[in-house]
């Protein structure tokens, strides 16, 4: 999906390309056709290839993924998953301090 927003759209040669890693045609086929099935992609014929474009935007899949790693991994607390953050994967002070910025500056509506 990263390859399609970034791209806006493409054929499989072009995301393979675009990806960079030494991944099979057809291994990049098969995700994009998974992917469709899903109803996150579409395509469109272009010739003998087929162009697939992203149906969701990355904001979109970026929150929904999110919010079924935090249910089902950190019983839905934010906070279990930020302090799993900061554990393991180094968040420094100055991110959390922006953290808390942000936090503040938030509007009470949205508060979780």
């Amino acid at each position: 999906m990263s390859s399609l927003w970034e791209l806006g759209s493409g054929t499989v040669s072009e995301v393979r390309e675009h990806l960079g890693d030494p991944l099979a045609y057809t291994t990049v086929l098969t995700v994009l056709r998974n992917l469709e099935a899903k109803h996150f992609v579409r395509h469109e014929e272009e010739g003998r290839a087929h162009r697939y474009f992203p149906l969701v935007e990355r904001r979109t899949a970026q929150r929904n993924a999110l919010s079924r790693l935090m249910a089902s991994l950190f019983a839905g607390s934010p906070s279990a998953l930020i302090a799993q953050l900061v554990d393991e994967h180094g968040v420094s002070a100055d991110e959390l301090q922006q953290l808390a910025r942000k936090l503040k500056a938030r509007p009470e509506d949205d508060a979780c």
